[in-house]
């Protein structure tokens, strides 16, 4: 991806919209979610836009 959204900081090297020379996403929004019924700390906070570059 060579379109970075310089609103959204990224660096998450194995998502498909990483932006292959920054550290930004080439998506124009994301869907931030969360795994937990009551989240309380950053690792409970998920990007719900990440896909694998793999798959």
């Amino acid at each position: 991806m060579d379109n970075p959204n310089k609103s959204i900081e990224c660096s998450v090297e194995q998502c498909r919209y990483h932006c292959s020379d920054c550290n930004y996403c080439s998506l124009d929004k994301i869907r931030v979610g969360t795994h937990e019924a009551d989240p309380e700390t950053i690792q409970c906070v998920d990007c719900m836009s990440f896909r694998s570059v793999q798959g």
